[in-house]
């Protein structure tokens, strides 16, 4: 059985789709060595991923994501190879595409946040990718052999968005992994940084369903009601989101935010280890694996109340407050800051949660689907 992985995502960075691909791939080479793969990967990425298993085969297919030449030209990359099926990590499988296929939907954030907001385009370009993302998505769910879903919320979702067959979504978990050890020099690392006292911690985009105006402003609430956290760190790629929310905190005068874009994984590890407090203040997720990397090194964490988290942390696995709500959002950091039950609480069973998630979990239930659906 010959089987294609769309690895056009592939990568080590913070990006949840790079990861993704790059974990499923990983492990199922340590698990398959019957099959054949075809794994698909643009220039930037190609040497990236160099095969350990006889059975791998990458193939060049340099088409951006979202662009024409997707839609046009990687259907006839596909067609060469002569799959017997494809896995899509993501919900951008091309409409000339008509051969088998299995698909990854993460979420459907488009379609609940249809706002230009969350977009550097024009109006009118915007809209028209956005009617364009709704045709794709639909195809892919009508088309799609079996939808992996990661999270039953994100099922879900996509049963009230869409007529789809129960037994076509499947659930499978991503995980967290923490690759890189703890260097011993963490106080020098983090001055370098201008990070000297206690501070809590996000990571991830700015994008607006993330909800970073209202962390800024409950950091701000926070310290003036004498909050004992002297900092704020938020990690993200330095992008037009983030410079917009830069501009916001300079306009109000909100002091002690440290913003840090495109950091090492060295870096990355020394935060999640030395913060007093890990704040997820979304208000939309498919999975939310930020979070749960902060569970896994013994961090407490301090969520927006979304269904979505609570499946995926455990309904005692953090703290949950409404985030949109500044006042609430404050008072839940000072309590989770002060109170050292709570804080001992919320590391145990975040601990004791994230060991039900593997990677190699995940990717052999991905190869049953494979084996299962030719």
């Amino acid at each position: 059985m010959k089987i294609g992985i769309d690895a056009r995502f592939f990568g080590p960075g913070s990006k949840g789709l790079g990861r993704y691909t790059q974990k499923l791939i990983i492990h199922l080479e340590h698990i398959d060595y019957e099959n054949e793969y075809v794994i698909f990967l643009r220039k930037e990425n190609f040497y990236l991923y160099t095969p350990k298993n006889k059975n791998f085969t990458k193939v060049l297919a340099d088409y951006q994501w979202y662009s024409f030449a997707e839609q046009i030209f990687f259907p006839i990359t596909l067609y060469k190879q002569g799959c017997d099926i494809v896995h899509f990590p993501h919900f951008n499988v091309p409409l000339l595409y008509f051969k088998k296929f299995v698909v990854t939907i993460h979420d459907l954030i488009l379609l609940r946040y249809p706002t230009r907001k969350a977009s550097t385009l024009g109006a009118v370009f915007y809209w028209s990718k956005f009617l364009m993302y709704r045709i794709v998505i639909v195809r892919v769910v009508q088309k799609a052999k079996i939808i992996i879903a990661v999270s039953q919320f994100t099922k879900d979702d996509i049963q009230k968005q869409f007529k789809v067959a129960d037994e076509k979504i499947v659930v499978i978990y991503e995980a967290a992994e923490i690759g890189v050890k703890l260097p011993k020099n963490t106080d020098e690392i983090l001055k370098k940084y201008g990070i000297i006292n206690s501070y809590m911690l996000y990571v991830g985009n700015a994008y607006p369903h993330k909800n970073l105006y209202a962390l800024v402003d409950a950091f701000a609430h926070y310290k003036n009601d004498k909050g004992t956290i002297k900092k704020l760190v938020l990690v993200g790629t330095d992008d037009y989101f983030y410079r917009n929310l830069q501009l916001y905190i300079t306009k109000n005068k909100i002091q002690d935010i440290i913003i840090l874009h495109t950091i090492e994984d060295i870096l990355l590890r020394v935060l999640y280890e030395r913060t007093q407090l890990f704040v997820f203040p979304s208000l939309y997720e498919g999975f939310g694996l930020p979070p749960l990397e902060a569970q896994l090194v013994g961090v407490p964490v301090l969520s927006s109340k979304q269904s979505c988290m609570q499946e995926v942390l455990s309904v005692d696995g953090a703290k949950y407050c409404d985030t949109e709500d500044i006042v609430a959002f404050s008072n839940a950091m000072k309590l989770v800051d002060s109170d050292k039950k709570l804080r001992q609480s919320l590391i145990m069973n975040g601990r004791k949660n994230v060991k039900q998630y593997s990677w190699q979990k995940m990717a052999t239930q991905i190869h049953n689907i494979y084996t299962n659906n030719i």
